[in-house]
């Protein structure tokens, strides 16, 4: 399963919770993302956290919209 997603020289992540923790370190800020359903846009901040039974990585869009991954 392709985890990048490249239009006209553009990379989009795809993010969701088969996604590789190697690829969730490579998002940076202003890297263009999507969760393939509604959510696409480009990141604006970047949230880590621990639940005690998973690392969560929560993606903030400049659209105002957030992206949850469980890993």
């Amino acid at each position: 399963m392709a985890y990048t997603i490249i239009f006209d020289n553009i990379s989009m992540i795809r993010l969701n919770n088969d996604t590789p923790v190697s690829v969730l370190q490579e998002v940076k800020k202003g890297s263009l993302v999507t969760d393939t359903f509604s959510k696409t846009g480009l990141v604006e901040t970047i949230e880590i956290s621990d639940d005690g039974l998973y690392r969560v990585y929560t993606f903030h869009l400049v659209t105002g919209r957030t992206i949850i991954v469980k890993r």
